[in-house]
Order: C-alpha cells, then structure tokens, then sequence
C-alpha cells in the first residue's frame, strides 16, 4: 500500500495513462513497455526514493494483472 503523496500521486497519472492506451487499442506487452519506460524515468531524475519506486512497481504490476481494471462500465458502455 502506497502511503507517500507523492508516490500516489504518480501511481494515480500511470494508472490512468495505461487506462487510456487500453482504450486506444494497446494492449499488454505495450502497456508493460510503457509502465518500465516510466519508472525507469523515475530512477534516472531521482525524484523518488529507490524504494518508493520499487514500491509503486509492485501496486502497478498488481494493477496491470487485475482484469477488472480494463473493463468497461455499464455508463461507458452507454454513451458509445
């Protein structure tokens, strides 16, 4: 569990980023792609602390491997 704000805050934009390229049309090997390119940027700015970034990598591989976080709601569904 996250529990630095600005860690959260991070977790929050990749999770939505990774959303979006879902709905474009990426798809897994393209979001784990995207996901590692980010955090590998967060390593080399030095902006987290090591452990915080391996830590947000832990909740966002949980986040990719849930298939409920992909799926489209009822509402989605109604204004297509």
């Amino acid at each position: 569990m996250l529990q630095d704000t600005l860690t959260i805050r991070y977790y929050q934009k990749l999770t939505d980023a990774v959303v979006e390229l879902w709905n474009r049309g990426y798809r897994f090997d393209d979001l784990r792609l995207y996901v590692d390119g980010y955090l590998a940027a967060l390593r080399h700015s030095n902006t987290l602390e090591p452990y915080l970034i391996h830590r947000l990598e832990e909740e966002i591989v949980r986040f990719l491997y849930d298939p409920s976080n992909f799926e489209k709601t009822q509402t989605e569904l109604d204004y297509r």
